[in-house]
């Protein structure tokens, strides 16, 4: 525990008990998830306040925390019913000397703006990274859409890791879009761009490391798993020489404390372990 992890995923949610609460009142697909159960007794109470958060950071053994803004598109409404903006984790950034790095996000139905956006909030706020949930539109975009590549090449040009949720959406959304396969040609046209496949990638987990162990510059995040459920085949690549190296720890907001006490007991060796919780995300996001 003595390890200072570094949370590679987060949302304002986790510290902002009003954006949490228009999340949960507006999205009718956020809603429809925890009606299913999906998360039952896997998913820790936020807290109220950033003072609170970065107390149970101290208290569990996290130096910093990347929270990143976001784009929620209703698939049953077909519009955007919410979202995160870069001036609510600009705040956050701001009030938590140091303990917050600022991730941007991306909306394919506005790109020169979004593209704009991006740019402040790199050059200007001194954020770190762009994470997206390309299937919450809902349109059938896969990743590899001529509307996420001004992404690509903006977060190429700005030197800057472009994230994504790959796999299944737990969300009441369309999935086939987050197949991993995805990103094999955007990995081979941007080549100098860092590529984080997020959330394990299942149920499509062999394609989501064959990725990783394919292109040199696409990493994983095992943020939204606790875990102890991760599939046994990934646990075994958390572990290899290769997949210590390309793999980020995150809690997607399921808990500081159950995320972090349940992979220090994975069956890996502690090099894998500090460099998954630790080290990579501070190589990768130039911390």
């Amino acid at each position: 525990m003595d390890i200072k992890a570094i949370d590679a995923l987060n949302y304002p949610t986790q510290c902002c008990p009003e954006v949490r609460e228009k999340r949960n009142e507006q999205w009718y697909e956020y809603r429809k998830m925890f009606e299913s159960g999906l998360f039952r007794g896997g998913y820790a109470p936020a807290q109220n306040s950033l003072e609170e958060m970065i107390a149970e950071m101290d208290e569990t053994g996290y130096e910093k925390v990347i929270i990143t803004a976001g784009y929620f598109w209703s698939y049953r409404e077909q519009r955007l019913v919410d979202a995160y903006s870069v001036d609510i984790v600009r705040d956050l950034v701001e009030r938590a000397n140091g303990r917050v790095v600022g991730g941007a996000s991306y909306n394919p139905f506005r790109i020169m703006e979004s593209l704009q956006e991006i740019e402040q909030a790199i050059k200007k706020y001194g954020f770190k990274y762009v994470y997206f949930h390309g299937m919450i539109f809902g349109t059938g975009m896969k990743l590899n859409d001529r509307k996420f590549y001004p992404l690509y090449a903006k977060c190429c040009e700005l030197g800057v890791p472009v994230g994504m949720q790959v796999g299944h959406s737990a969300e009441a959304l369309p999935s086939e879009t987050g197949h991993p396969m995805f990103l094999d040609r955007v990995a081979l046209d941007f080549p100098d761009l860092k590529i984080v496949l997020s959330h394990t990638g299942w149920p499509w987990t062999d394609e989501f490391t064959a990725m990783v162990r394919k292109h040199q510059n696409v990493y994983g995040d095992i943020s939204a798993w606790p875990p102890k459920t991760l599939p046994k085949s990934l646990v075994e690549f958390l572990g290899s020489r290769l997949g210590q190296d390309k793999i980020l720890f995150g809690t997607n907001g399921l808990g500081f404390k159950m995320c972090k006490e349940q992979f220090l007991e994975l069956p890996i060796r502690d090099e894998a372990k500090s460099k998954i919780l630790r080290e990579n995300a501070l190589k990768l996001f130039n911390l």
